[in-house]
């Protein structure tokens, strides 16, 4: 079955893999960029049914204008796939650096809530909606070991986001879950990496497109992971 499905940060490294999967699939991809420029670069190289959107996750003004656009185009948002998120600075809490931390929360924990909150409608004008938050093994609660204290935090806070939210809509038939892709060789992961970016897209385009998909579960390699 044909789906809408919106990937954000979808114009390079991991979402451009899932973009380009779900494309080749099939399916109607809306790839969000915070440049409208990029996103239409990205589009050029993947072949299917594919837009460009101009999505800078951190914007009200852009999460307004995106959910316009799905809804009068489509009337309604299928899977919702949050992929973009940041991960700058080292610190751990010894010496943190709150600024650095504030960054990372404003994309990675709080711009998440809003999108989520925003698609909620049109996610329920499908008949099996869907949000795949884009975490991190990094923020696991049992690999908390220091370090990256905003990064850390951010994917954690995510995770229990993920439970939340699942558990609130459980009633209405739209699953929520969270993945690690593990370390992929992007920008982000650097070029030590040891995965791909067609492996880091892996568990993001299953979970999006399999038929029996739970809800409120933390997942590599389609497979559940502790929390």
């Amino acid at each position: 079955m044909e789906k809408i499905i919106l990937v954000t940060g979808g114009n390079r490294g991991i979402g451009l893999g899932i973009c380009n999967e779900l494309a080749s699939k099939g399916h109607i991809v809306l790839l969000a960029s915070r440049s409208i420029e990029k996103a239409r670069s990205a589009c050029k190289g993947i072949s299917g049914n594919i837009s460009p959107i101009q999505l800078d996750v951190t914007s009200p003004e852009d999460i307004e204008n995106a959910v316009k656009f799905v809804g009068e185009e489509f009337g309604r948002l299928d899977v919702l796939i949050n992929n973009a998120g940041i991960g700058v600075g080292n610190k751990g809490l010894k010496d943190p650096d709150l600024d650095d931390i504030r960054k990372i929360f404003e994309t990675n924990f709080f711009s998440i809530i809003n999108l989520n909150a925003a698609f909620l409608p049109l996610l329920r004008q499908s008949e099996d909606g869907r949000i795949i938050n884009m975490s991190s093994g990094m923020g696991a609660l049992d690999d908390l070991v220091g370090g990256y204290a905003g990064y850390r935090l951010s994917k954690s806070g995510l995770n229990a986001q993920t439970i939340l939210l699942a558990n609130e809509l459980k009633t209405e038939g739209i699953s929520v879950n969270a993945m690690c892709p593990g370390w992929v060789k992007t920008d982000m992961g650097g070029k030590s990496a040891p995965r791909t970016v067609e492996k880091g897209a892996e568990t993001a385009v299953w979970l999006a497109t399999s038929e029996d998909i739970p809800t409120g579960k933390f997942f590599r390699d389609k497979n559940v992971i502790p929390w």
